[in-house]
Parts: structure tokens; C-alpha cells; sequence
């Protein structure tokens, strides 16, 4: 980074910063002595007083920070047997003040975290750390947990594979749970679509630090949680398209803008698929879906790669996520693209899924209180981290002085020369047996070399998505005399490469990069696996003109150096210059994709305050000290307005003029509630209200009145929810079109984010008050059994079933000559205006279908 002239003078403001901790630090360094000569006993006293002072509000964690900080290094010494650096103190100040604290690899950084996370648990409410991988998640909690458990707290950690909810509560009722960022959005999604307080998992968002955040909220924020349903949708269209896209010409029936991943179609490519397709206007609203399905199926064939992109697996399309090159199970594209893929590998197509909850990473972790994060590669992304987050990013100086040695990029003109040189350099340090790590970017090239590798018996591990479950203890091999291993980008991130004096001799740990990536902050991390702990180490890139980011962004300038250079065949060139023009494209990506980021928050702010909203009335219907009687009142009174409206009557018309008739009907059929022309006219609008309010009132409380309060609560908080998530689905499905088709707005010189935003808002407050009404409707329509009647029901059931077994014989009898395939129909059980079939002459209602009242049972929610 280059200084300004103002701070060589008065220094950065991280300099600052870290000049402040280190007042904190010496302060924490003196307490040591002191705690070094308790005993287990006295140290673990030492720090329940002061949780005890943080939970009785004598004191603010800031005031007991050097004490809890000076506790946690001497139990940390007896036992882990290790002992935080000065450095590591301040990075734990870092987290503690919700900032990122930007450690080099090898620093420390998951004891780092104790000195934050044994802080903020005293106040009971809870410590998140969310780690990138369950392995991670268990080796942290296991390891970690020893030194909590002595300071007197509770360790949980969440992994993909417990899926009891019951487990899963307890792990989040522990002081500190360690876990995935994908296990803590979904649970916070999977909590909102629960029926009972009982059954919700998480207890909170208090504090989160967030490890390898940079990865976290940055690379994997452009990637929504969503959980979905099918949506019941036609799959041939899918094939088709795939057909008609494989049909058409690229640069002739349309044009690809690798730079931006947009596809084009021209007006005779338009004219082709019209054709194709068998339709006058591909563009009308009718055939939208085909023009969207196209789009997806072009998008599919020319900008997404097989074995870059995505795999194909068991007869599946499996996605690589792009910035670890690890398969991403589970997870589908979205808005149709995955079909396409699966239309264009000739798999079986799944069914495309409608959202029922859905949030972003940035979403998520800002409904924590307070948040912080650690990784070695901050600073590239500090901007977005300030932006987004609200998050500072602290660099914090290495606890050794680095002596890796970072060299030039060595730039080849083809791919193939490339990779023959890497071979060849490989070779040449396995044979000294200087160890070596390979980073690929994907897992197409990853194999590539390993084949080259083979061919030339050079003995190597290979690391990428297919094979990851032993990537931590082969990635913790890399550093042993002679070892080769080959890895796609930052497969076994967070584990440490140790190496020994012999290889300290040798030169350290050698990274070879076999491509530029699209963010300088991957290559660093890259970079960050040698010279760790003052540890020697070299690392180098070697590029070709064929690289997707010199092909892209301005590999014909260097090119033409080379061509003017004349360079031979295998030769290659090694330059500041050209070196950064490699950054310089880089940042272009950088901002591309941060652009990318923020379009979809800007999106997600807009569904965010609708999802809290409707999130927020959620928990209080599952609150059992909510009023929902006062709720249902108010509702009905809306409602009532709403029908009143509806039946053109309005308080200025004069009464003569309020069409009854067609009112009456309206109320008698929304509300099962009888209302004759009669009791509504000659009323004035606020009477005729307060009447249809007061008779549907009295109406419905009659009916509830068999219920014992409990249970009559319990039914209405019930329909209330089903009600309240079945029109969040489909508004979410409607929020869902809507922005797939927003973008279109733009032809029309008007910003589809403003229309988004405008759009979004009159669907949520059709949605509010299609709640209101449905919910009031099924409360009214619902229809109530005592246990009494649905025994009475059975036992005539069963009798009827007789009778109609006693008829069907006696036809038979009295027509022999009946065929085999006629059938009797059977007795029907009478409707309860009808006569009884007992033969008392009474209806049916009030003979063998009445009875009285006891408990209340709840018959026919579900429909209503």
C-alpha cells in the first residue's frame, strides 16, 4: 500500500489503532505474574467473579478485558500448552470491538479466537463462531472446548449431519457453538416456518465471530439461502430450449460478453427461435417463459463449462463452487439454469422449486448485535466489508517477520507450454526435495496435471472436489521433504503446512500457481500457505496468454510484447510490467463482482424488511402471552371495511343507495354466517358496520364457546399461521417473478431497482391484507366436532356401510341377470336437513345427528 506524505508523518490510522492496543497489551503482560501463581481453583474463581460483576452490571466487558484477557493466556498455558503472542492479544481486542482482524496464515488465528469468544460469554447470551467446514467446526470445538470447559462454560457444535432438532437446540443452548455459516442461516430460516416456540432451535444473534471471513461474507454472498419446494412447472420446455439453442450460430443468431456472462440474442437469432419455436413474438407476455427458458439454455451451452463450472456426478449436474473448487451438494441454481444444464447433459431433469425462505449471508449476520471476523486476506475487500458490514478491517503485524520469497509471474503464450514448464519445475524441486504445493483453479486443470504428473512418475496427492473428505491431513503432509501435492485453489483452508528444519534448509515450503485468479485476495491466500511463523518459502505464478483472465482482460497487449520480443516456443517472459497489468485486471473483476454483491443486497434490503415483518408477527402469534383475541378484533373490523368497500358501500352514499342484497350475499358465503337483506337496510354506514362486526363477533365466540380457552387459543394461533405462511410462499413465488422480469424495465429509460422497490411494496401490502382477510375467513368457516359426535359419526358410518352391503345382496338376488360389471350405488349418509333413516320422522340434525357438546375437536382446518 502506498503512503500519502500525511501518514509517513502522522501515521495510518491502523497504526494508530494498533499503537492503542499495545498500551492494552503491556497492561495485560504485568496481570500475567499475578495469575501465574493461583491455583486451577483460584484462576477459575478469579474469572467467575468477574462474570459475575458483567451479569450483575457492575462492570462492562471493557473494564475487565486485560483480566479476562490475562485469565484466558494462563489457563490457555495449563491447558493447551500454549500461550497467546502479543499479537494475538491484539487481534483478540479486534474481535472483541466488532472489527476483522487481518492475521497472516500460521498466526494463530483459532487462539486468537478464545480470547474474544471467553469475553462475551460471560454474559450468557451466547457466542457464535462460524467456521467455513464442518471439519473445522469439530476440530475448533474439540480442541478449543477443553479450554472453555475449564472456565466454566459450555461447548456446541452444529454439523451437516445432525438433523435432530431437539440435539441441535441443546448445541445452541451451550455458552459457545461452533458451526457453519450455511447450518446457522438455515436454522434461523427453518425457525421461521416452526409452529411452536418449543420447537425453534436458536435462541438468538448476540455476538458472531466469523472465521475466514473473507470467504464467508464476500465469496459466498453472492449465493442466496433458499429453502425451496417444487413448483409443479412443465420440463419439456427445458428441452426444447436446450434443442433450439444448440441449433443457433454464435456472433450470428447471438453475441457473448464473457466479461459481463451475458448473452444476447440478435434480431435474426429472435427470428430463428420465433421460428423454432413455432411462435409470432417470442417477446409477448404469453411466451415469456420461452424467451426466459432460451436465455437460461444459451447461458447453459456457452458460458458455463463441464468440469469448471459444474460436474456431472450419478447422473447429476453438481456445481463447483468457484472459489474453493469444492462439489456444492445440495445446491441448484437458480431460476431455471440448472434445468438448462441438466437439459444440455441429457440427466434427468429435476423439477424446478418455488422459494419458501430465503435470506442472504449479509442479510443473516447483520441480525447479530455485534459481529467480527478474522482471515489473512482482508484488506483487498476492506471497502465492501465497511460498505455492507459496517466492519473495520485491523491489520495486525505477524508475530515474526516474513522472509518468503514472492516472485514475478512467468508468462508463456499457450496453455500447453504452461504446464510443461510447471511439470518441469515440479520435477527439478521434487528432486532436491524441496516440498511443492500446485494451486489450480478448477478441477478440470487440476487432473490435467495430475496425468502429466503421472506420466512422469512424479508421486503427488492429489486434493480437489471429488476426493476432499482426508484434504486436512493430506494438506497438513504438504510440507514433508519431497512432497507434491496438487490442489484446486483453497481445498483444506484453516489447516496449517508445518515443516521441518530439513526443508527450512531446502528453502521452505514452494508454491507454484498454475493461473492468475479472478480476486488478488485468492492468490494470496494461495501465497499465505509458505513462510508461516518467520518459516522460509517461495511462491511463483505461472500464466498463459489461454488463461481465461489474460484472454478476457488484455492478454493481446502482451501478446504483441511477446510477438515484438520474439519469443520462442517454451520461452517465456518475466515482468513487473505485465505482472501488473495482471492486478490491474483483477481489480476490474474485484469490482464487477462487488457490483454483483451489492445488486443482489440492494434486491434482498428490499424482501428484508418485508421478511422482519412478517418474521416478527410470526414469533408474536407463537408467543403465549400475545393477545391474538385483541388481534382477531382488529382484523374483522378491517375486513368488514374491506367487504363494505368491496359491495360499493361508502360512508358518504346516502343508506338507499347500499346494495344490501349483494352484501348479504357476500357475508353469508365469506363467513358461513347468515345475514338477510332485512337486518342490513335502512342502516346508516357506521351502524350497518358496527352491526356485521357485532353479529360475526357474537357468531364466531358462540361457536368457540365449547372451547376451553387454552385449546380456543391454541386453534386460532394455529389457522392464524397456516394462513400467514401458505401467503408468504406466494408472495416470495410472486417477489420471484417479479424480479426476473424487472430487468426489462430498463429498455423503458426507467431504473428496475426503483420499480423493484415500488412493485415489491403494493405486493406486501396485498399481502397484509390478504393475511387479514384469510385468516378472519378460515376462522369463521372452521367448523368444530365434541368427541361425542365424531363417535356418534362413526358408529352410523359403520351402520350405513351394513346397510349398503344388505342392499347390494338383495339386488343381486332380485337380478340374477345382472351383469358382473354393473354396480348398486351405495346409501349415501344423509345431510343434516335431510329425514333421519332411524324412521322418527325428525331431521337428521336433530335426531341421530345431534349431541351435545363436550370437548372440542378441531375438524376441517386444513381446507378452511
Amino acid at each position: 500500500m502506498i503512503k500519502t506524505v500525511a501518514q509517513k508523518v502522522f501515521g495510518t490510522k491502523n497504526d494508530r489503532e494498533l499503537k492503542r492496543y499495545q498500551k492494552r497489551v503491556k497492561r495485560i503482560n504485568a496481570l500475567e505474574s499475578k495469575y501465574e501463581k493461583l491455583s486451577d481453583e483460584e484462576l477459575q474463581k478469579a474469572f467467575n467473579d468477574l462474570r459475575e460483576q458483567i451479569k450483575s452490571g457492575k462492570a462492562t466487558m471493557d473494564e475487565v478485558l486485560e483480566d479476562s484477557f490475562a485469565i484466558t493466556r494462563e489457563a490457555s498455558k495449563r491447558v493447551l500448552g500454549m500461550r497467546h503472542f502479543d499479537v494475538q492479544l491484539i487481534g483478540g481486542m479486534v474481535l472483541h470491538e466488532g472489527r476483522i482482524a487481518e492475521m497472516k496464515t500460521g498466526e494463530g488465528k483459532t487462539l486468537v479466537a478464545t480470547l474474544a469468544v471467553a469475553l462475551n460469554a460471560m454474559t450468557g447470551e451466547g457466542v457464535h463462531v462460524v467456521t467455513v467446514n464442518d471439519y473445522l467446526a469439530k476440530r475448533d470445538a474439540t480442541e478449543m472446548g477443553k479450554l472453555y470447559e475449564f472456565l466454566g462454560y459450555s461447548t456446541g457444535c452444529l454439523t451437516s449431519d445432525l438433523q435432530d432438532d431437539f440435539e441441535r437446540k441443546k448445541q445452541y443452548e451451550c455458552d459457545i457453538t461452533y458451526g457453519t455459516n450455511n447450518e446457522f442461516g438455515f436454522d434461523y430460516l427453518r425457525d421461521n416456518m416452526k409452529y411452536s416456540i418449543e420447537e425453534m432451535v436458536q435462541r438468538g444473534h448476540n455476538y458472531a465471530i466469523v472465521d475466514e471471513v473473507d470467504s464467508i461474507l464476500i465469496d459466498e454472498a453472492r449465493t442466496p439461502l433458499i429453502i425451496s419446494g417444487p413448483t409443479n412447472r412443465k420440463l419439456d420446455n427445458y428441452v426444447k430450449a436446450d434443442q433450439i439453442a444448440k441449433q443457433l450460430q454464435k456472433d450470428v443468431d447471438f453475441t457473448v460478453d464473457e466479461k459481463d456472462r451475458v448473452i444476447l440474442l440478435t434480431q435474426e437469432g429472435i427470428a430463428k427461435a420465433e421460428k423454432l419455436f413455432g411462435v409470432d413474438n417470442l417477446y409477448s407476455l404469453e411466451n415469456a417463459i420461452l424467451a426466459h427458458h432460451l436465455d437460461q439454455a444459451l447461458k447453459a451451452n456457452y458460458l458455463f463449462q463441464r468440469d469448471v463450472d459444474y460436474v456431472v456426478k450419478d447422473g447429476e449436474v453438481v456445481i463447483v463452487d468457484e472459489f474453493t473448487g469444492r462439489l456444492s451438494e445440495g445446491r441448484r441454481f437458480s431460476e431455471g439454469l440448472h434445468q438448462a444444464l441438466e437439459a444440455k447433459e441429457g440427466v434427468q431433469i429435476q423439477e424446478e422449486s418455488q422459494t419458501l425462505a430465503e435470506i442472504t449471508f449479509q442479510n443473516y449476520f447483520r441480525l447479530y448485535k455485534k459481529l467480527a471476523g478474522m482471515t489473512g486476506t482482508a484488506q483487498t475487500e476492506a471497502t465492501e466489508f465497511a460498505e455492507i458490514y459496517g466492519l473495520e478491517v485491523i491489520s495486525i503485524p505477524t508475530n515474526r517477520p516474513i522472509i518468503r520469497k514472492d516472485l514475478d509471474d512467468l508468462i508463456f503464450k499457450t496453455e500447453r507450454e504452461k504446464f510443461e514448464a510447471v511439470v518441469k519445475k515440479i520435477k527439478e524441486l521434487h528432486k532436491k526435495g524441496q516440498p511443492v504445493l500446485v494451486g489450480t483453479t478448477s478441477i478440470e486443470k487440476n487432473e490435467l496435471l495430475h496425468k502429466m504428473l503421472k506420466k512422469e512418475k512424479i508421486p503427488h496427492a492429489v486434493l480437489n472436489a471429488k476426493h476432499h473428505e482426508q484434504e486436512a491431513q493430506i494438506i497438513a503432509q504438504a510440507g514433508k521433504k519431497g512432497a507434491v501435492t496438487v490442489a484446486t485453489n483453497m481445498a483444506g483452508r484453516g489447516v496449517d503446512i508445518k515443516i521441518d528444519d530439513e526443508v527450512r534448509e531446502l528453502g521452505g515450503l514452494y508454491i507454484l500457481g498454475t493461473e492468475r485468479h479472478e480476486s488478488r485476495r485468492i492468490d494470496n491466500q494461495l501465497r499465505g500457505r509458505a513462510g508461516r511463523q518467520g518459516d522460509p518459502g517461495v511462491s511463483q505464478f505461472y500464466l498463459s496468454l489461454e488463461d481465461n483472465l489474460l484472454r478476457i482482460f488484455g492478454g493481446d497487449r502482451i501478446k504483441s510484447i511477446m510477438n515484438r520480443l520474439g519469443i520462442e516456443e517454451g520461452e517465456h517472459i518475466e515482468s513487473k510490467m505485465v505482472t501488473r497489468a495482471v492486478e490491474k485486471a483483477q481489480k476490474k473483476v474485484e469490482n464487477l463482482h462487488f457490483e454483483s454483491r451489492k445488486h443482489i443486497l440492494e434486491y434482498d434490503d428490499v424482501a428484508n424488511e418485508q421478511r422482519k415483518t412478517i418474521y416478527n408477527f410470526r414469533r408474536q402469534l407463537l408467543d403465549p402471552n400475545f393477545n391474538i383475541d385483541e388481534k382477531i378484533k382488529q382484523n374483522r373490523e378491517e375486513v368488514v371495511e374491506a367487504v363494505l368497500h368491496d359491495a360499493q358501500i361508502f360512508a358518504e352514499m346516502p343508506k338507499e343507495d347500499f346494495d344490501v342484497e349483494k352484501l348479504a350475499k357476500v357475508l353469508t358465503e365469506e363467513f358461513h354466517t347468515p345475514f338477510s337483506i332485512d337486518e342490513l337496510k335502512d342502516k346508516e354506514y357506521d351502524e350497518l358496520k358496527r352491526y356485521i362486526i357485532e353479529k360475526l363477533e357474537k357468531s364466531y365466540e358462540e361457536k368457540m364457546s365449547a372451547l376451553v380457552p387454552e385449546q380456543k387459543r391454541e386453534i386460532e394461533r394455529i389457522l392464524y399461521l397456516q394462513v400467514l405462511d401458505n401467503a408468504w410462499r406466494e408472495h416470495l413465488y410472486q417477489m420471484d417473478i417479479l424480479k426476473t422480469g424487472i430487468g426489462l424495465r430498463g429498455y423503458n429509460q426507467k431504473d428496475p431497482l426503483v420499480e423493484y422497490k415500488k412493485e415489491s411494496y403494493n405486493l406486501f401490502l396485498e399481502l397484509i391484507d390478504r393475511i387479514k382477510k384469510e385468516a378472519i375467513k378460515t376462522l369463521h368457516l372452521v367448523q368444530l366436532r365434541d368427541e361425542e359426535q365424531e363417535e356418534e359419526i362413526r358408529r352410523l358410518e359403520a351402520e350405513l356401510a351394513k346397510m349398503d352391503e344388505e342392499i347390494k345382496q338383495s339386488a343381486q338376488l332380485s337380478h340374477p341377470s345382472a351383469t358382473e360389471g354393473e354396480k348398486v350405488k351405495p346409501q349415501k349418509k344423509p345431510a343434516r336437513n335431510e329425514p333421519c333413516p332411524c324412521g322418527s320422522g325428525k331431521k337428521y340434525k336433530h335426531c341421530c345427528g345431534k349431541s351435545g357438546p363436550k370437548k372440542g375437536v378441531l375438524a376441517n382446518s386444513a381446507t378452511a
